[in-house]
């Protein structure tokens, strides 16, 4: 009887220290407040679409524990940089962040970041308007037009580009969570005459502030294309790059109907159909892209 406590005893031990019964590899999602993408506050709180996506994909990884922390833009790039088991669930990948970030393959496409102007004063834009999209390079380099950004964001490649090389005097960058309520507010006293962002999130953002998303006036710009896509960022290190792998396999399988799905929902319903369409064809054409 004792040599069989005994016996238990040891098997137990050894169940203990199995790797099966250590302790699992915490993986840290990072959100910051980007509605529709993610909503943290109001009636629609908890209805955006990472908001929605993020717990299926948690799910898709069991062997990950998950820690989701809400933190402003800078801290969600620190975490990211400093820290080695970190994911944000909604990067545009650029090639300087490339350096330093697993990237996975597109979660989702976008319409791409366009131009935002009160549709009385799109008169004043004509000159810039070519085939209904703004030349954003002319429009940065004309006076005394300004263009309201919000700070240390990436627009994508062609955009960060023209902003990179645009004077201090032709932006207007605005930091933090309400950053684009402010600059619609500012557009709104007339102290600004176009603002960037996605339709989606300025339309979202103008009924918070109490502005009829109708009087405003969107043009795409010249040379970005109609898509952007959307990618999960990981630490650069093997937990982030092993973690990339597996999200990977989940987005193949989450990305043409959830995730789709998830971002239509937030469109204007003209332009839904020709969304899921474009998005389709592109997960077919590209799948590991």
């Amino acid at each position: 009887m004792i040599r069989g406590i005994r016996l238990l005893s040891m098997l137990l031990a050894l169940g203990a220290w199995s790797p099966a019964s250590q302790a699992r590899d915490t993986l840290i999602w990072v959100l910051r407040d980007l509605p529709p993408t993610t909503i943290f506050e109001g009636p629609q709180k908890g209805r955006g679409v990472i908001d929605q996506a993020l717990p299926v994909l948690m799910a898709s990884l069991p062997e990950y524990d998950h820690q989701v922390v809400h933190v402003n833009r800078a801290r969600g790039m620190q975490m990211l940089r400093e820290q080695p088991f970190v994911c944000d669930p909604a990067l545009m990948f650029n090639l300087q962040r490339a350096q330093w970030i697993a990237f996975s393959i597109t979660s989702f496409r976008v319409f791409s970041n366009g131009l935002a102007v009160r549709r009385q004063d799109s008169d004043s834009l004509q000159p810039f308007i070519h085939d209904g999209q703004i030349d954003l390079r002319a429009l940065l380099a004309s006076a005394p037009h300004n263009v309201g950004v919000v700070a240390e964001r990436s627009y994508g490649e062609p955009i960060d580009s023209l902003l990179a090389q645009a004077s201090p005097g032709a932006l207007m960058a605005h930091y933090g969570n309400s950053a684009i309520g402010n600059l619609l507010q500012m557009q709104r006293r007339g102290r600004l005459k176009a603002l960037i962002g996605y339709q989606p999130e300025i339309r979202f953002q103008a009924q918070q502030q109490g502005i009829d998303p109708s009087e405003l006036a969107f043009y795409p710009i010249q040379g970005m294309p109609r898509y952007q896509s959307v990618n999960v960022g990981c630490s650069n290190t093997a937990q982030g790059r092993q973690a990339v792998e597996r999200i990977n396999r989940a987005l193949l399988e989450l990305r043409p109907d959830t995730l789709l799905e998830l971002y239509a929902q937030w469109l204007e319903p003209a332009l839904r159909e020709q969304y899921r369409s474009d998005a389709l064809a592109f997960f077919h054409d590209a799948p590991q892209r």
